[in-house]
């Protein structure tokens, strides 16, 4: 079937049933919307958290001292 041929089978239909149908269509298209956009945000954030080098804990509390120092 055509996009051409549902919608004029579509505006055949009586007004409740057409309203029922948008209903159900924009239903459908805000969850799909909303799992795009729930991937797409996961997905910029992916790695975000990754350490690029490895550091002891003498390095890490070094590095804290040195921010409270700095900080007051």
């Amino acid at each position: 079937m055509t996009l051409q041929e549902l919608q004029k089978q579509a505006l055949q239909l009586p007004i409740d049933k057409r309203w029922q149908l948008v209903q159900s269509l924009l239903e459908s298209l805000k969850q799909e919307n909303h799992s795009i956009q729930k991937k797409g945000n996961l997905s910029r954030l992916r790695g975000i958290a990754k350490s690029t080098a490895v550091s002891s804990n003498e390095d890490t509390a070094t590095d804290y001292i040195n921010y409270i120092i700095e900080k007051y």
